[in-house]
Formats: structure tokens, C-alpha cells, sequence
């Protein structure tokens, strides 16, 4: 650290040098410093309010208008010898002010320039820019900080107004009408009295003796245990590592693991008659408890059960008899650490949390178009270049800024995990029963890997080495395919599967990945391929031929004879398909998985998974090198995933729900303007809704849900398939996620409802039949039973387990209240019973406790907030009339 302070300090001097001397430099710092930029939404309903949103070739003709204003804070600036950079997540169509234009770069970075109309901007002068933009603008998240000033001969700065992570300080309320994202949509839109509505059928309850996740059968034996002078856990069957991850956890709770509570564990194959890993049994009485496993891994679960029932503001447990096996074998948490990097300690704080509520698989989301999160021994530009995001238009030291990244590489934009930080994180979560499954993803979302190789290919080639540099190179030079992907990248985001090269670069990478598997004592046994989304969503149906002659009003207008298919005019790949190995260009993304599978089993690996879409093209699981194929299913249920996930599982792949409308967790908690997220498959997830998801039965779901709209459909599935869903993944993307505060934020606490269901099969959960048909108007689900699992499951959660994130240092969403105001008197209620709720009367001056038997009188706006178990954490304020 002390050689990167001092190295930044002569960085420093250096440019308050160069800015004393130059117009140029000191132009751009003044921008930085005092350009005031703000972010009003006009309409999310462009089309309805007179936009051309077809004629600006708006995907389904559907666009946006925003105000960005911007206000001179400083001095005069007469110089048009500059230009800001800025992320936006939307497709900019038109700029509505003469004096200036925007070009996209690539992915969501856009450049302002003045045009020759550009008059400067005056001292205090206050410039509104109307820009349209693609699709709608719903949630703060939307507009991206991090945009920075350049100039010719100048070192770039970001500008201090859009640097920051509290999007209130640029970003208008957004309010109103302006909140839907069409006329028709029916969302509730939370507020303290929605909130308060909502959480109204949930009461307090006793949680003392309630586990998460839920057992298969619990007895209760009415006793009470005190374990006040702590526990001592003898094991046999389980590792001496396990056993110290275990007592850990113990100590976390607070536990003394040298205490004189006896714990025993062992494991007894014969005890249990359907062999299924995972399953225990625990006996815990007034004076021992008993463990008796299937397996290592239930023998380390039947431990956690015991901690779960431990609380922090009490030493005493119940007794109780649980019979237990896990629903899923599959149980996993997706993590993408590739958009925005995610720090070591944070996915180890993940694992432990993983650990306590028995998820087993850590699926790392590697590589993508905006980083390369993994250190290759023998290709250090991945790391040192696709690892780095920098302004370098060249982009050969670092990859060019995205997703708020800014101008500078000190953020969150840019990191990656070195060979003994993988190291580390393979044996912290194999001593807690986790499998790390690592992605590379291929053959699209790879600009980072390309753009690395193409430097690496520049810098041997200026050596002369012309062999060398080939070897790994990921594109073809005379490929001049017009691609645009589903974030905005070019051709340049596709690792070509026609060449050579390419398949050495898998290869080469595959090696080094199993060989840190095998250092770290976890031989790899799952590669995933990744394998989503290689297209051009310019060939997608949202949009028409400019020259057709009957045109559809809610698509946009394209010249379609100007887009191609990835690799249409690569040469290699035209080969491919003259020679009839490949049927067309759209399957080459299918072949390009089976020859990766076949290099996968070469290497003794047993299992390939893949995003299904990467694998639509081919015939079936069969044609797959590896013993079984796992794919991660993330089709909408209100588009029709309802029926075609169990087409998958029908074609012989083990299939893990991962469905985005339910399990993704970069989706917003609410349908609420400040909250976090994307939502283009659906405006929010919340705790109670992924705790009420039935994986197993999807069509259930439309009984007991909302489209994105917040609009009911119908849903039924079409085939029995041949075999049973595998398991069930919860995903965290990180395109609006950049810091880890902001990432625990999102996971927790909702993945332990995941985890809920990964485990444990409801009795409200219906058997699926084929050709049932689910919606709102149905009445086929057990309610009931359904809101008494969730009573105890919110309760244990507000009683305990959000005390236990607390003590772990985990910085989890705390739900805010709901309220109201009846003739002058204060209801408050919240998600999770239990919770500490808190009032203002005086603007958040003073805050009081709320209590439910003693409802106060009050006047005017009211504060709201709820606290958490120690008063250290809060959250969100909001206010009831």
C-alpha cells in the first residue's frame, strides 16, 4: 500500500504540473470540478407522447425522454476543445439541443461533444440537453455515475457531481405516471400504505423452535436447553476442517466451543434407507445432542440445524427430534463478479452464509464483455488488461470504462482473484460443503478475454512473432460481421468458434482452471460454459425492414439488409457452413459447446453446464461429450418458460431452475424508485416472493403472481418430461452492483429464501401434471398453508437470523415499514416480525420506538424507519401522511 500512496502522490504532482501549464488540462479540471449534472425523467411513455420512437429505430418502438441539465457551478468556459464521457444503460436515439451531440463508444459508454453551435457555458448557466433514449428509465439505478471530461493532451478526471453512489444527489425524484413502463402496467407502487397493506397477514408468532432452511419432519419434545456454558462437538466422519468451520460458526453465535454441552456427530449409512447425500438426523435433548448423518455433508448439515436454532439474545434452545434431507442436490448461488468485481472477503462472507443455510454450489460468473475476474499462469494480459478498466482508447492497458466505472481503474470496475485467492476461496468453501463451479464465458459476453488477446496479438506481433501471437487469438481480423449484443458491444464481444486459436485458448484455459482445482484439493468437476445470448438483437422481432411496405406501429424501423448473424462474414466460419459440419450460422454457438464439451471430458471433467439458450441448437443432452450436461434454465414463466422448462429436462439435461422473474437477485426489492436493479423480466423480487416460488411446478406460479407489468397470465405446462429438475440457482448480476456494500445489499436477505426452497419442498407446492393450466382466477394453490409457512419463516428471520447477518458483518437490506395514519393514531407493521420499527415526529431529529399495545397520536408527516437487532443498522426512511 505505502508503494501505491507514494506512486499516486507523484501521479498527482505531476498533473497539478501539467495543469499549470496546460489550457487543455485545465479546461478539463474545471468541467470536472464544477459541472453540476442532473437527470430528469420527461416520459417513460415516448411513443404514447408523441415520440418517433419507430423512426428512431427503438427496439419494439418503445423509448424514453430525460432531461440531462447541466450547470456551471465555476467560471466561464468559452473552449469546445473538450468531451464528456458518460454511461448510459439505454440506447441514446436523438439529442434535442443543436449545441451538442453523443456518439455511443461501445456497451453503455457515450461521448458529449459541443458542435459548432456550442456557445460555451456561461458562469451559473444552467444547460438542459432533452435526450431520447430506448425502452424506459423506472428506477434511480438507470443512469450511471462515474462520467469524466477528456480533452487533447489532457488526463481525463471524472466529474465530481457524477461521482458518487447516491443516485438521489443527480437524479430527480421519479414519480408518478412516470413510474410505469406502459399505460397498461398494473404495479403497485410502494409506499408506506402499500407496504403496510401487504404485510398485513403476517402476525407475530413463537420462532424459538422453527430451522431454516425447513426440515423434512420436525418433533417437538417441549424441553429447553441452556447453552450458556457452551458446546463441545466430537465428530466422527467429519474433517478435522469442517469441524473448525463448524465451531466458527458456533463462536459467531456465541457459542463458547470448548464448553460443556456435548455435541455428538457421526455418520451410519445403514440409518438411512434412501441414500440421499445430505441427510441427518438430530436429536437434541437437556443433556446432549445426537447427529447422525448419511453422509460428511449431513453430518456437517445436522450441525448447522442445531446453530440455527441458536439466538443472540438468548442462551436457551428447544428440544426437538428432525428427520432431514434436502430437496435439491443442486442448491446454488450465481455471483457475477465479472460486470463489477466483487472482493475476495465478500464472496468468502458469502460462502459462510452459503454454509449456514446449506446451499452447496458457488457458481462463479468470471468473465464477461466488461472484465476477467480469474489470474491464467502464462496469459497475464486477461488480468492485466481484461482485469482493468481505464480510459486508454487504445484499450491496450486496460479495457475502456463501463457501467459507471469512471476514468480512473481505483473502483470497482476493475480487480480480479489471483491463483492463491482462488486458491483460497476453493478450500474455505470445500470445509464447508460448497462446490465452486467456475464459468468462462463463450462464445459471447467475451470483449474482455478479446480484447486482451488482441493485445497480446499487437505486442508479439511488433516483436516479430508472428506464430506466438496467433495462438491465442479469439478473432478473426477479416470478420466484418454488423453485430450488436444485447448490452451494445460489437463483433469484438464474440470469441470466434471457427478458428483454431480458439479452441487452444480454451483449452489452454481450462488446464490452468482444473489445476488450481487440483492444488486447492477439489479436482474440478464442473466447467461451465456459459453460452447465452450470441446474437444480434437487431435480427430480433422487435424490429421491421425499413422498406417493408405494411408496417407494424409498435416496431422499430431498421435497415435489415445492413445485420448479419455473429460470424456471417468471418471466412473461417463460412468454411464451416460450406462444408456442411454446421448447419447455418445461427448453431454455430451450439457447436462451438459440444466441441468444448469434448475438450472438457478430455480432461477428466464429468460435467458441462451452460445458460440453456447457449445450448438450444443442439439435438439433446446426447450430444454432449461429458457425462451429463446441467442447464441453467432463464426463460420468464410469463413468456413461456411455464412449459418449456420441462421440455429441456424432457431432452435428457439436468436442468436447475434459475428462472429471472423469480430467483435473480440484481432485480429491486420493490417496485420503488430508489431501489437497486434492473427489471426487464420482471419490476421486482422480494423475500416473500422467491420464499413462495415452486421451482418444481412452474405453472403454479401464475396463481400466486404478476408479469413484469404487475398483469396476471396463464400458465401450463405442455410435456412430462423423462426426468426431475436437478436443482435451483439464485443469480446475482453486477451491471447496477459495484460495491461490495451494494452487492450484500442485494443477496441478503432474500437468497436465504432461496435456499428455503433449494431445500425444502412446501406441502402448498402442487404436484405438476402436465396441461394444468395456473392464473389469478384459479384456485388450485393451498393459501393458506402457504401464508403459515411464511408466518414462521418471516418471523424466525425477524426474531433471529437477520441478528445473525448482523454479527457476521453482513450488510443486508433491512425491510422498510409499512404505516398508517387512522384518525390521528400510528399503525406500523413490517415484512419480518420482530424487527425493531422506529418513528420521527420531527423530521428524523429524534426517533421513538414503536409499540404495537401503545399506538401514539400524531400529526403531520411522519418518519418511519425500522432498526436492527443491536440499533447499529437502519434502514430506508420513508414517510406517512
Amino acid at each position: 500500500m505505502l508503494k501505491r500512496t507514494l506512486l499516486s502522490t507523484v501521479i498527482m504532482a505531476s498533473l497539478a504540473a501539467c495543469s499549470s501549464t496546460s489550457s487543455e488540462q485545465s479546461t478539463v479540471n474545471q468541467l470536472a470540478e464544477n459541472l453540476d449534472v442532473n437527470y430528469t425523467v420527461i416520459t417513460n411513455q415516448g411513443a404514447d407522447d408523441g415520440l418517433a420512437c419507430k423512426e428512431l429505430q427503438a427496439e419494439w418502438a418503445s423509448c424514453n425522454k430525460v432531461n440531462m441539465t447541466i450547470t456551471n457551478t465555476g467560471e466561464a468556459v468559452d473552449s469546445a476543445d473538450w468531451t464528456i464521457y458518460f454511461h448510459s444503460i439505454r440506447l441514446i436515439l436523438d439529442v434535442e439541443n443543436d449545441q451538442f451531440k453523443i456518439t455511443r463508444v461501445t456497451g453503455d459508454l457515450h461521448k458529449l461533444e459541443p458542435t459548432d453551435k456550442f456557445d460555451g457555458f456561461a458562469a451559473g448557466e444552467e444547460v438542459v440537453i432533452p435526450l431520447v433514449a430506448e425502452y424506459w428509465q423506472l428506477f434511480e439505478t438507470d443512469f450511471m455515475p462515474g462520467a469524466f471530461v477528456t480533452a487533447p493532451g489532457a488526463e481525463a478526471r471524472n466529474i465530481i457531481s457524477l461521482d458518487t453512489e447516491d443516485t438521489g444527489e443527480y437524479v430527480d425524484e421519479i414519480i408518478g405516471v412516470q413510474l410505469k413502463r406502459t399505460l397498461a402496467d398494473n404495479n403497485v407502487v410502494a409506499t408506506a400504505n402499500t407496504r403496510f397493506e401487504k404485510n398485513a397477514d403476517v402476525v407475530e408468532v413463537d420462532a424459538s423452535s422453527h430451522i431454516i432452511p425447513t426440515p423434512l419432519k420436525t418433533t417437538l419434545t417441549n424441553k429447553t436447553v441452556d447453552l450458556a456454558k457452551g458446546i463441545s462437538i466430537t465428530a466422527n466422519g467429519i474433517d478435522a476442517d469442517q469441524l473448525a468451520a463448524l465451531n466458527q460458526r458456533a463462536e459467531l453465535l456465541g457459542l463458547e466451543t470448548a464448553g460443556e454441552y456435548p455435541v455428538s456427530v457421526s455418520v451410519d449409512k445403514k440409518q438411512f434407507k434412501d441414500g440421499v447425500s445430505g441427510a441427518y438426523k438430530l436429536d437434541v435433548t437437556e443433556g446432549k445432542t445426537t447427529v447422525v448423518a448419511f453422509d460428511e455433508a449431513g453430518a456437517f448439515y445436522g450441525v448447522q440445524s442445531l446453530l440455527a436454532l441458536v439466538s443472540l439474545d438468548s442462551s436457551e434452545i428447544p428440544t426437538l427430534n428432525v428427520e432431514d434431507a434436502p430437496r435439491f442436490e443442486y442448491r446454488g448461488v450465481m455471483v457475477d463478479v465479472a460486470r463489477n468485481f466483487h472482493s475476495k472477503e465478500a464472496i468468502l462472507a458469502t460462502v459462510d452464509q452459503m454454509a449456514a443455510y446449506k446451499l452447496n454450489k458457488l457458481h462463479l460468473h468470471l468473465t464477461d464483455d466488461e472484465g476477467w475476474r480469474l489470474e491464467i499462469p502464462g496469459l497475464p494480459e486477461l488480468t492485466d488488461i481484461g482485469g482493468n478498466r481505464c480510459f486508454d482508447e487504445s484499450e491496450t492497458s486496460c479495457l475502456l470504462p463501463q457501467l459507471g466505472s469512471g476514468a480512473d481503474s481505483d473502483n470497482f470496475g476493475s480487480g480480479f482473484f489471483t491463483t492463491e485467492d482462488y486458491l483460497e476461496i476453493l478450500t474455505y468453501a470445500k470445509n464447508r460443503n460448497i462446490e465452486v463451479i467456475p464459468e468462462i464465458d463463450m462464445p459471447a459476453h467475451s470483449r474482455a478475454a478479446v480484447m486482451s488477446m488482441e493485445a497480446r496479438y499487437a505486442r508479439l506481433a511488433a516483436e516479430g512473432k508472428m506464430e506466438e501471437a496467433n495462438q491465442y487469438r479469439l478473432m478473426d481480423p477479416k470478420d466484418e460481421s454488423n453485430v450488436t449484443t444485447v448490452q451494445f458491444y460489437n463483433k469484438q464481444s464474440f470469441i470466434n468458434p471457427c478458428l483454431d486459436s480458439s479452441a487452444t485458448f480454451v483449452d489452454k484455459v481450462i488446464t490452468e482452471v482444473a489445476a488450481m482445482h487440483k492444488a486447492a484439493g477439489v479436482p474440478l468437476s464442473t466447467w461451465h460454459f456459459g453460452g447465452d445470448e450470441a446474437k444480434n438483437i437487431k435480427l430480433h422481432a422487435g424490429f421491421q425492414d425499413i422498406n417493408d411496405e405494411e408496417k407494424i406501429a409498435w416496431k422499430g424501423d431498421l435497415d435489415l439488409s445492413k445485420q448479419d448473424f455473429p460470424f456471417e462474414k468471418s471466412p473461417q466460419c463460412q468454411s464451416l457452413i460450406a462444408s456442411g459440419e454446421v448447419a447455418d450460422f445461427e448453431h454455430l454457438p451450439s457447436h462451438f459447446a459440444e466441441q468444448v464439451s469434448k475438450i472438457v471430458a478430455d480432461k477428466g471433467i464429468p460435467y458441462f453446464q451452460a445458460w440453456q439458450d447457449g445450448l438450444k441448437h443442439s439435438e439433446d443432452a446426447g450430444a454432449f461429450a461429458t457425462e451429463s450436461v446441467r442447464a441453467n434454465f432463464w426463460d420468464t414463466l410469463y413468456w413461456g418458460g411455464g412449459a418449456s422448462a420441462y421440455e429441456w429436462a424432457d431432452k435428457g439435461y439436468d436442468v436447475v431452475i434459475s428462472n429471472p422473474d423469480y430467483v435473480y437477485m440484481d432485480f429491486p426489492y420493490e417496485v420503488d424508485a430508489k431501489e437497486r436493479g434492473y427489471y426487464w423480466a420482471t419490476r421486482a423480487t422480494d423475500t416473500r416472493k422467491m420464499f413462495g416460488f415452486a421451482p418444481e411446478n412452474l405453472p403454479q406460479n401464475a396463481e400466486t403472481s404478476v408479469d413484469r407489468d404487475g398483469n396476471g397470465f396463464e400458465s401450463a405446462g405442455t410435456v412430462t418430461p423423462k426426468k426431475p429438475f436437478y436443482g435451483l440457482s439464485a443469480q446475482l448480476w453486477s451491471e447496477t452492483v459495484r460495491t461490495d456494500e451494494q452487492y450484500e445489499y442485494m443477496v441478503f436477505p432474500r437468497v436465504i429464501a432461496a435456499a428455503e426452497r433449494a431445500w425444502h419442498e412446501a406441502s402448498w407446492e402442487n404436484e405438476y401434471k402436465a396441461g394444468v393450466k395456473y392464473s389469478l382466477e384459479t384456485n388450485l394453490v393451498n393459501k393458506k398453508a402457504q401464508l403459515t409457512d411464511w408466518t414462521n419463516f418471516a418471523n424466525t428471520m425477524g426474531q433471529r437470523e437477520l441478528a445473525k447477518l448482523e454479527r457476521a458483518g453482513i450488510d443486508y437490506r433491512l425491510p422498510i415499514p409499512g404505516a398508517e395514519i387512522v384518525n390521528g393514531e400510528l399503525s406500523m407493521n413490517i415484512s419480518f416480525p420482530g424487527v425493531t420499527l422506529q418513528y420521527s415526529v420531527d423530521g428524523g431529529k429524534t426517533w421513538a420506538e414503536y409499540d404495537n399495545a401503545n399506538k401514539p397520536k400524531v400529526t403531520g408527516d411522519v418518519q418511519i424507519r425500522s432498526a436492527s437487532f443491536t440499533g447499529e443498522r437502519v434502514s430506508r426512511v420513508t414517510s406517512v401522511k
